[in-house]
């Protein structure tokens, strides 16, 4: 299946365009007194600075930082576009060309070097060598083995029981208590309230009867 080719008005228009500026920068260069291949090299050379200068305006946009020395190098090459352009037009006897018109005919190559080489190489984004925030230090829960937990008393159900037994009081280890200490001043640092029983049970993977037994250690 083929397709119609469609002319795109805007495209042969930044042709016809580019063209002209091309042509008129390397009249100038040429009357300038830079024959042969460098006047041919001017255009070119003017042509991707504009380019490389609106590229670096997009970028700079886009990641929302300062955009001025873009803008700058954005305004020389297109103010020596439009200068040939000008110049060019008739209001320049091109084979009488001013010594000061010379003077920056010649002097564009370091220039355009100057542009160019800030362009490419200005630093963007965060600096990879500044201070990261020290990442907070996560306590991992104990697990207590279920053989340590105490057993319920058992019932027998031909027997009524009126009220059940109070729990047997919890032998809760020194080093866990360290522990939940430690787990409990990192809790009121983060939160600025003590550690409850509930939260006790949930961290530490711990029995009811221990996390409330552990809750009392640290009241």
């Amino acid at each position: 299946m083929t397709r119609s080719i469609r002319p795109d008005a805007v495209l042969v228009q930044a042709v016809i365009a580019g063209a002209l500026s091309f042509a008129h920068l390397h009249d100038l260069a040429a009357a300038a007194g830079q024959d042969g291949w460098k006047a041919w090299a001017y255009p070119v050379s003017v042509d991707l600075l504009l380019v490389a200068a609106w590229r670096r305006l997009r970028i700079l946009r886009a990641q929302g930082e300062s955009d001025r020395a873009a803008w700058i190098w954005f305004a020389v090459a297109l103010a020596a576009s439009l200068g040939a352009n000008v110049a060019t037009a008739g209001l320049l006897d091109l084979n009488d060309v001013p010594d000061w018109l010379r003077i920056l005919v010649a002097g564009w190559p370091a220039l355009a070097f100057l542009g160019g080489t800030l362009l490419v190489h200005s630093p963007t984004g965060t600096d990879p060598n500044a201070d990261e925030p020290e990442p907070l230090q996560v306590v991992e829960p104990v697990t207590v083995p279920a053989e340590s937990a105490p057993e319920p008393d058992a019932v027998e159900p031909a027997e009524p029981v009126s009220a059940l037994p109070a729990s047997p009081p919890v032998d809760v280890p020194p080093a866990l208590v360290d522990h939940a200490r430690k787990l409990a001043d990192a809790h009121r640092a983060m939160t600025g309230v003590p550690i409850d029983a509930a939260t006790l049970r949930d961290r530490l993977g711990l029995p009811g009867p221990m996390a409330d037994q552990l809750a009392a250690h640290l009241a």
